[in-house]
C-alpha cells in the first residue's frame, strides 16, 4: 500500500498573519499530483503570488512529508517571471 505525500506550505510569519487576517484557507495544490512542488514553482492566493523557495523531506509516523517553504508574497501586479 503506498502512503500518499502530505505537502505542508511554511510561510513567512508575515504572510501567516496576513493569511489569518484575510481568513484565507490555502488549498491543498499537490494533493493528487504525480509530481511534487519544486523551488522556483509560483502560486496563488487571495490576490497575492508566492514562490517556492525550498524543500525539506520528512518522514514520521504518518509517512512521507515534504515541507514546502515559500517566500515573501507579492501582489500579482507586482510579479516578475525570470526569462519571460
Amino acid at each position: 500500500m503506498t502512503t500518499p505525500l502530505r505537502t505542508v506550505l511554511v510561510f513567512t510569519p508575515e504572510d501567516q498573519a496576513w493569511l489569518r487576517r484575510m481568513q484565507l484557507v490555502v488549498p491543498d495544490y499537490w494533493r493528487g499530483h504525480g509530481a511534487a512542488p519544486i523551488p522556483g514553482d509560483v502560486f496563488r492566493v487571495g490576490g497575492r503570488q508566492f514562490t517556492i523557495q525550498g524543500r525539506l523531506w520528512e518522514h514520521d509516523l504518518q509517512g512521507p512529508m515534504l515541507r514546502v517553504f515559500v517566500g515573501s508574497a507579492h501582489a500579482e501586479s507586482d510579479s516578475v517571471f525570470a526569462g519571460m
